[in-house]
């Protein structure tokens, strides 16, 4: 296992979007009764999934070849503007905002896991230990 694998690569990915997803909707919840506010959410889970699916990318043997790691695997900002739950225009749900506060937790602890396992593994392998 390499330190720059694809698969310790795309769990960082993981983890950066669950972070940014927690600061959009700590947002979107600090904005709860702002008039006009248009809530914001992150894409990055079908993003994710078309990355593993994908062959691995080549490995980059010049300075000069273009790097293909990480490539789609950006979490994007998307403001939900075509909605309004609200006579005022905002349309913040505060029951859908704390679910999908406490789903992100979930995940990120989750993805935050694998990691350590991962690099539990390289430990052992350095230190000489099996299983």
């Amino acid at each position: 296992m390499r330190f720059e694998s694809p698969t310790l690569l795309a769990l960082q990915k993981a983890l950066d979007a669950g972070s940014l997803r927690q600061r959009v909707i700590a947002n979107n919840i600090a904005n709860i009764n702002t008039p006009g506010f248009k809530k914001s959410s992150v894409e990055f889970q079908i993003l994710f999934e078309t990355a593993l699916n994908r062959p691995l990318p080549l490995a980059k043997t010049d300075p000069r070849h273009l790097s293909a790691r990480g490539v789609g695997l950006e979490p994007r900002v998307i403001t939900h503007n075509n909605t309004s739950i609200r006579a005022d225009g905002n349309n913040v749900d505060i029951e859908e905002e704390m679910i999908s506060q406490a789903a992100n937790m979930l995940a990120y602890q989750t993805t935050a896991q694998l990691v350590s396992g991962k690099y539990a593994s390289l430990e052992r392998v350095i230190r000489g230990r099996s299983g």
